[in-house]
């Protein structure tokens, strides 16, 4: 009976370790089939996500460290899951650490160029000064009936570059103040001011070329006759000589403003008043 329970002993051992030799087989062929492949994904997994946020500057060693081990160690869904999680925390608390805050839009007023600088304020005296020297040569102009003989294109404002000079000195005489104004005022005086000097400058020259091809023959010759006269009138250096050469060109200007072919300004007008009465000395309605 012993002999038989031996042989029957031997009989369960050899059959145990037959069937763990074929579990271990079936084991360890699962295994070498399947874990390494999950390990690879979850590492691949891991380094997917650690280069993704060490891009946005939010991951860290511990992070990659702890969730390496997880990989390694547990199933895919949980590296998975678990990554996630720890992504939206960290990245969370990068923001609070960092105080992240929306950029606020900048207006496109504001916006500028990076080498860009501010414009520097005008001078308000000197532009001052250079509207008043504009003024004072555009009103003796105006008051000297020779001048205005010469240049009849220059008062006559059906003249395209005349017109302009007209419009440009009447903005600035209108922006021109007693007082030193603020900035965006003097900066608008200086721009008008420019503008009117460029404006005169080109409504001469345009007129030294027109001179006096607008005018008809005839009257063309009136003209002359009047330019003449003053010419005398103001060289002379005898009263009686002086004041006939006056009476005789304000008859002749006043032919033409008869025809409307040419009418003085009311202050070279009066200058030519003053001057025929004698109350002007010789050379003072001189251009």
């Amino acid at each position: 009976m012993s002999g038989w329970r031996g042989i029957k002993d031997m009989a369960r051992k050899d059959v145990g370790m037959g069937m763990g030799r074929l579990r271990y087989r079936h084991d360890h062929r699962y295994y070498r089939r399947w874990g390494p492949a999950r390990r690879s994904v979850g590492l691949l997994l891991v380094l997917l996500c650690a280069a993704a946020l060490a891009g946005a500057g939010v991951v860290t060693v511990t992070f990659v460290t702890i969730v390496t081990i997880i990989a390694l160690r547990g199933s895919l869904m949980l590296v998975g899951v678990g990554a996630v999680v720890m992504v939206r925390h960290l990245y969370r608390r990068h923001r609070r650490a960092a105080g992240w805050r929306q950029p606020a839009s900048i207006p496109a007023a504001q916006q500028a160029s990076p080498g860009a600088q501010a414009q520097p304020v005008p001078d308000w005296h000197a532009t001052h000064t250079r509207f008043a020297q504009l003024r004072s040569e555009y009103g003796q102009f105006e008051c000297d009936p020779l001048a205005v003989l010469r240049l009849p294109a220059l008062t006559d404002v059906t003249v395209p570059s005349t017109g302009r000079f007209v419009d440009a000195f009447a903005q600035a005489q209108a922006l021109d103040t007693d007082d030193e104004p603020p900035p965006a005022h003097r900066a608008r005086f200086a721009a008008a001011v420019d503008q009117s000097w460029r404006a005169w400058h080109a409504a001469r020259e345009a007129a030294e070329r027109i001179r006096l091809a607008g005018i008809p023959d005839q009257e063309r010759a009136t003209v002359q006759r009047a330019i003449k006269l003053l010419t005398v009138a103001r060289d002379s250096t005898h009263d009686a000589e002086r004041a006939a050469a006056y009476a005789k060109a304000r008859a002749e200007l006043a032919k033409l403003d008869r025809s409307g072919t040419l009418r003085l300004p009311p202050a070279a007008a009066a200058a030519l008043d003053a001057a025929a009465r004698g109350q002007l000395p010789a050379g003072e309605v001189a251009s």
